[in-house]
């Protein structure tokens, strides 16, 4: 099982970066794989109640790698970190499957209790460089958090979610399809850009008062009283 687990990490490596080049390269240059390596150990020490040690080996997988997860979290099949560089998965994270983070990424919790206060991604979520998901709440299946968002709410399955603090952009679409991936969990096509928009806007307006300026000439042409008149009144 285990070897079918990383086998599964390899190639979902090699699908989604096409950097890869081998299994090899794979095994022995990315940094997300080796904290999944360390991640995996530790948490088998952590389940048989050797915490000092699960923490230990968890440390030292956050030296080696930069990337820092808790011994405690849960974490489903194919798990894809690229780069890696800052991740942070706290202790009551549960990771569902085929869920993709990128560098910089934090699943903290803003609680000091000791039960459940880190998030849950379900299966199929993308979560972009450098966004924090804080709470113990439930990214829902296929949702996609944009790069630099900050989540602090329940997002909805197939929800997009941008900006600080994050909101949604548009309707829940549903689970992707798999052949579907969206690097960094930000759509680069279809979003308007927004200083076109706001150019938009003003040539709207201005044409807006252009017609109602012909309206009111056309309207001032064809009053009975002098053009003076019409301005000031009859005196």
């Amino acid at each position: 099982m285990l070897l079918k687990n990383l086998r599964d990490e390899i190639e979902t490596v090699l699908k989604h970066d096409p950097a890869a080049r081998s299994a090899l390269e794979v095994v022995l240059c990315y940094p997300g794989f080796h904290a999944l390596l360390y991640y995996r150990a530790a948490n088998w020490l952590w389940r048989h109640r050797l915490l000092v040690l699960g923490r230990l080996v968890s440390h030292l997988g956050r030296m080696m790698t930069g990337i820092e997860i808790h011994p405690g979290a849960r974490i489903g099949c194919r798990l894809f970190i690229d780069h890696g560089r800052g991740v942070v998965i706290g202790e009551t994270t549960e990771i569902g499957d085929d869920v993709t983070l990128y560098q910089g990424v934090t699943l903290g919790g803003t609680s000091l209790n000791r039960g459940k206060r880190h998030p849950t991604l379900e299966d199929g979520v993308i979560v972009g460089a450098g966004a924090k998901v804080l709470g113990s709440f439930t990214v829902g299946k296929g949702a996609r958090i944009g790069a630099n968002a900050v989540v602090v709410n329940e997002v909805k399955a197939g929800q997009v979610m941008v900006g600080i603090p994050a909101r949604p952009m548009g309707e829940p679409k549903g689970p992707p399809k798999p052949a579907e991936f969206l690097p960094y969990g930000t759509p680069a096509e279809g979003v308007p850009d927004p200083v076109a928009r706001a150019l938009a806007g003003l040539v709207e307006e201005v044409a807006g008062l252009r017609a109602r300026l012909a309206e009111l000439e056309a309207a001032q042409e064809t009053s009975p009283w002098p053009r003076g008149e019409a301005a000031g009144g009859r005196r």
